[in-house]
């Protein structure tokens, strides 16, 4: 399926939660719809396994769909003739969160990253270069 397609139904199940989003797939008319079904409901089963979370306490905090490769066929027709067929994949990545677990703990995982200097370099050496007489590389 085509990215375009599979976002007009990932659009309708950003943010919501785990049975909400079952239900809204189940009744949505698209194509699209069983496919993302069971991924959503695959990476729950996940999620309970690996992190042994409640199902009913899980949100789906990111989902994005990015196009995937083209398949390029030829139909044949009539006099000898061809007619190009592309075929549209798309890649879809489904995040789920727990909602039952604190924010003291999200909090604290931030805390220990390190911090990301803005780096004003080209600024410095565009300075440099004119208040103390350097000169540029001609080649």
């Amino acid at each position: 399926m085509s990215a375009d397609k599979a976002r007009r139904v990932i659009d309708q199940i950003r943010g919501r939660s785990y049975e909400e989003t079952l239900m809204i797939l189940e009744l949505m008319p698209y194509r699209a719809g069983y496919p993302i079904f069971k991924l959503v409901y695959s990476a729950a089963a996940n999620a309970s396994y690996t992190m042994a979370s409640n199902e009913a306490n899980l949100v789906i905090s990111k989902a994005e769909v990015n196009e995937g490769t083209t398949v390029k066929k030829f139909k044949p027709r009539a006099r000898g003739r061809s007619y190009p067929i592309k075929r549209t994949t798309c890649h879809i990545t489904i995040v789920l969160k727990d909602i039952s677990l604190d924010d003291s703990e999200s909090i604290e995982l931030n805390l220990l990253k390190k911090p990301r200097w803005k780096k004003n370099s080209t600024a410095m050496a565009y300075y440099d270069l004119h208040n103390r007489g350097g000169l540029w590389d001609k080649k």
